[in-house]
């Protein structure tokens, strides 16, 4: 069952609740949480893995005693979709950064495409890219990057269980992959470019699985309004106040995608 049915359904957030949402674009896992405790007034939650500003999908938010849990759901493999664009590259792997290379991949054969998604698939070794949450010396790795520093970030092994092709438009391949904790799919961008001769970078990402927990059974924020618990007997009632609108592009780093998108697909109100 869906829990965008959750309104039908009794939570009981205190004790414990595991929480799926889809995450919309350009929020920050953290401010998925944050509304979430500021609108259902919860004491204790956290996330089961972070996704990043540009990217959608599936949220795990676990609240009262089963934030235990959340190690556990962390460590289960995970499920996206998306988009990889060849023939540009850019510093973040996505498109939170322009453009900053332009190759050639006219010339790239369909065969040749296939062939590269089948080297990165079994165990691998994988660098982080600069703009992730990776700690160089006690310092998260975009924050570095952001002052125009530079970094060197240790590889590690993951796990790309599947790595299927679902379209081919060139420029853009189309794909699903399974994978471990830990995995970058900007990263497998970059490497995937890079075994192509052509470069690359992500255009789209969708989380649509954590084990066995599924995006289609996940809440929209807007589901997540319903929930609101009634102001607590005796509580005055808090003279309304006028909404600002949320302005991500200033914690996330995302002034370029920003500049280079329709206002409706970035502003919010949290």
């Amino acid at each position: 069952m869906s829990q965008d049915t959750a309104p039908q359904r009794t939570f009981d957030f205190e004790t414990g609740e595991v929480l799926l949402l889809d995450k919309p674009l350009t929020w920050t896992s953290f401010d998925v949480v944050r509304k979430v405790k500021n609108t259902l007034r919860i004491k204790k939650i956290g996330h089961a893995g972070t996704l990043d500003p540009l990217a959608t999908g599936l949220l795990i938010l676990c609240t009262g005693k089963k934030t235990k849990q959340i190690d556990l759901i962390q460590a289960q493999e995970k499920e996206y979709t998306g988009t990889f664009r060849l023939g540009q590259t850019t510093p973040s792997f996505d498109l939170e950064t322009p453009v900053d290379a332009e190759l050639p991949y006219e010339h790239i054969t369909e065969e040749q495409i296939r062939a590269a998604a089948q080297a990165f698939t079994g165990l691998i070794q994988q660098t982080p890219p600069l703009y992730s949450a990776v700690k160089i010396n006690g310092e998260r790795a975009y924050e570095v990057a952001r002052r125009g520093d530079t970094a060197e970030i240790k590889s590690k092994e993951v796990t790309i269980k599947e790595f299927e092709l679902t379209g081919i438009a060139l420029p853009d391949v189309q794909f699903r992959v399974v994978c471990t904790k830990g995995t970058y799919i900007r990263s497998l961008a970059r490497d995937f470019g890079q075994q192509l001769g052509c470069g690359a970078h992500l255009t789209k990402l969708v989380r649509t699985r954590i084990g066995e927990y599924r995006v289609e059974d996940a809440l929209t924020m807007e589901t997540l309004e319903a929930l609101r618990p009634p102001r607590p007997e005796g509580e005055a009632a808090r003279p309304p106040r006028q909404q600002k609108q949320r302005r991500p592009e200033q914690r996330a780093g995302l002034e370029y995608f920003q500049a280079n998108s329709t206002p409706d697909a970035t502003d919010s109100v949290l």
